[in-house]
């Protein structure tokens, strides 16, 4: 549905994207990820038509998306800081939206209205706090029919239960229309619950890029003790280890199965899988120890 091939973006000589390429299938969630300055938020308005990239080139559906009024008629950006005219409240807003997207639903404004039972629908946008812009940015895009949604940092700002909120209403898109996501947050916990494509930006490239089920499939964290020293784990592609006593704990890159033969050959004392979650995934697929917290101690 998305695909950049060879993109380049630079500002003042500095690459924000370097050559970077990406898919997002159609129907997708396909999260962003990457650590501050990757260029997550370059790559969201390159792909809604608002930076022009230097190079390379960006797909919607087969079309070209800068300068392109099709395509883009059928995308919504919702960015981290909300866009709205100095003075204009929600209905305001809605008839900017309705001249711009032709597939603007009044009878889906109408039914989202108690998703947001606490805005206020003739306050001024720019007046509501950050969460309560992000709310009615969501009611607006929503109206819209996108086929694709685009979101920097979508529920930052929402409290529990609005995050909760917003995120059934767009899943149920998805399941409804097939209306393809693409997200980028540092919620990493969050984006494992609603993601199944995960793309990892690190200066501009594309370091990793897979469904989420093969990315967990592919790295797992594993526990054990030997009756001496540890041994020298050959032929296992170890990204991180440390330990607790006698108790070790591993990273490793390789299938389950694969994984766990290789190991039952040392005659561990005992072994167990651990959940690996996104956020390890992240840290140690984007460099281990390097993108780990750091202590700090003075004396």
């Amino acid at each position: 549905m998305i695909e950049g091939k060879e993109i380049c973006k630079s500002f003042d000589g500095f690459p924000a994207l370097d050559h970077l390429d990406f898919h997002v299938p159609k129907g997708a969630v396909y999260g962003l990820v990457g650590p501050n300055g990757a260029g997550k938020s370059t790559l969201l308005r390159s792909c809604m038509g608002i930076f022009k990239v230097d190079k390379g080139n960006i797909f919607v559906d087969g079309e070209e998306v800068f300068e392109n009024p099709h395509a883009k008629g059928r995308m919504v950006f919702i960015p981290d800081e909300i866009f709205s005219f100095r003075t204009a409240d929600i209905l305001e807003m809605k008839k900017y939206y309705q001249s711009i997207y032709p597939k603007f639903d009044e009878k889906i404004f109408e039914g989202l209205r108690e998703c947001f039972p606490e805005l206020s629908e003739k306050k001024h946008v720019r007046k509501m706090s950050k969460g309560m812009q992000k709310q009615a940015a969501f009611w607006l895009a929503i109206s819209c029919r996108p086929e694709v949604i685009l979101l920097d940092e979508p529920v930052d700002g929402l409290d529990p239960v609005m995050r909760r909120q917003v995120w059934n209403i767009l899943l149920e898109e998805v399941a409804k229309r097939e209306m393809t996501v693409l997200v980028s947050s540092h919620n990493l916990r969050e984006l494992e619950d609603v993601c199944d494509h995960v793309g990892f930006l690190s200066k501009g490239k594309m370091v990793l890029e897979k469904s989420l089920e093969s990315l967990q499939g592919s790295i797992s964290k594993w526990q054990m003790a030997f009756e001496g020293d540890c041994p020298g784990f050959e032929n296992i592609d170890i990204m991180h280890h440390s330990d607790l006593g006698r108790v070790h704990t591993l990273i490793i890159r390789g299938g389950l199965e694969t994984v766990r033969k290789k190991i039952e050959a040392y005659h561990p004392l005992f072994l167990d899988v651990l959940p690996l979650t996104l956020e390890e995934v992240f840290i140690y697929e984007m460099g281990g120890e390097d993108y780990a917290v750091k202590e700090f101690f003075t004396e």
